[in-house]
């Protein structure tokens, strides 16, 4: 008889480690594109959200005032770039492409924005990081916590870094660094190409200011110690009022602080009425004087016309007056509106803005500001459409 011998069991599978490093790899690649991409969509939101970070660390950090203040001029390139790299190292991570030295770079920019979204929440300042563009708006602990998750699972991925198999796909990686920088590119020449704002084409701005249900909200209220939440105040006095608590947060209007005024008044409600075209002159130090001819004959072909020109502008009174006589606009009337608002209608100074009864009808960078012939056109198109209604 020949002796039997055992042979050695032979494992098959991939180990339960190693699936859990690709499903992390792959989650940290899709949320980076997609995070990346959001912006990249409208990098100039991304450039105010790193001006307002500057400008807060210039104010809590006075000893480093002047070099935060220094960076100010640079955000719009570091804002395309930021975005791009998102963008650029999850497509790499997900092509498996240089995987070492590319976990790497994301960890070193997931610690950058950890921190952005940490001294958010706990210092309460720049409430809205903007990590999702106007896409998707997170609280700042919730952007704090999102951005630990991402850091765990790139600590993780790192740890299994050795078994990530490098594979030839720089083509892919090149082509994407190429389309994301154009993207970029086009979006600060031309606007967002997916306006994601409240005051998009085909809005409508005073249906944007009401709350799209009845606002519900619960009363927290405390008596010997114990909490109870209530949908009416309760009647028994006995209650210590704590917070009022609002319910149904979608509803809440989308627009809550367009205003327009001049010194005779609030012209809010005017702007709704009629047909008229907004310049939008953020400041007059920093505009495009370049782009002046071509809206100054727009505004010279709407004479006559049921389009009214208007200039909207956040500026003094006499910087707007002595704009309006260099570039000879002076026939057309002016008003103010709040810095921020109008860096939320119009990311280019200036920019063109076409209302229609309060609906927005158009919104040109001043890279691509229409002629008045078009500008009628569509206006026109308007009224026929709500004329068949």
């Amino acid at each position: 008889m020949n002796p039997t011998t055992s042979q050695p069991k032979i494992k098959t599978g991939t180990p339960p480690m190693l699936i859990a490093a690709r499903i992390a790899r792959i989650s940290v690649g899709i949320v980076f594109i997609f995070s990346g991409l959001i912006k990249l969509n409208d990098p100039v939101g991304t450039q105010i959200k790193f001006e307002e970070y500057f400008e807060v660390f210039a104010q809590d950090l006075p000893f480093m005032h002047n070099f935060f203040m220094a960076l100010v001029p640079f955000t719009l390139i570091m804002s395309v770039l930021f975005c791009a790299a998102e963008v650029i190292l999850g497509v790499a991570l997900l092509a498996s492409y240089k995987p070492k030295v590319t976990v790497w770079l994301l960890f070193f920019l997931i610690v950058f924005f950890t921190f952005l979204t940490f001294y958010s929440a706990y210092f309460d300042r720049v409430t809205d990081c903007g990590c999702f563009g106007d896409a998707i708006k997170l609280k700042p602990w919730t952007s704090f916590s999102k951005d630990i998750i991402l850091t765990v699972l790139i600590l993780f991925i790192i740890g299994h870094r050795n078994r990530l198999r490098s594979r030839n796909t720089g083509w892919l990686v090149g082509l994407t660094i190429v389309l994301t920088l154009a993207l970029g590119i086009y979006a600060v020449q031309f606007l967002p190409p997916i306006d994601m704002l409240p005051y998009a084409v085909g809005k409508n701005i005073p249906t944007g200011m009401k709350p799209s249900e009845p606002l519900r909200y619960k009363y927290v209220m405390e008596k010997n110690g114990k909490t109870s939440e209530f949908e009416q105040y309760p009647t028994d006095q006995s209650y210590k009022f704590k917070e009022m608590v609002l319910v149904n947060q979608n509803a809440k209007p989308k627009i809550t602080d367009y205003r327009i005024w001049n010194d005779e008044g609030d012209f809010t409600q005017q702007t709704f009425e009629g047909n008229k075209l907004f310049i939008i002159v953020k400041n007059t130090k920093e505009i495009d004087a370049g782009s002046l001819p071509a809206i100054r004959s727009l505004v010279e072909g709407l004479k006559g016309s049921i389009v009214s020109p208007y200039i909207l502008t956040s500026t003094s009174d006499d910087e707007i007056k002595a704009f309006r006589k260099e570039f000879q606009l002076e026939t057309v009337p002016y008003y103010k509106a709040d810095a921020t608002v109008l860096k939320t209608i119009m990311r280019s100074n200036p920019g063109t803005w076409l209302l229609s009864n309060g609906v927005v009808l158009g919104k040109w960078h001043y890279n691509s500001t229409p002629n008045a012939a078009e500008v009628k056109k569509i206006v026109s198109d308007r009224v026929a459409g709500v004329a068949k209604e």
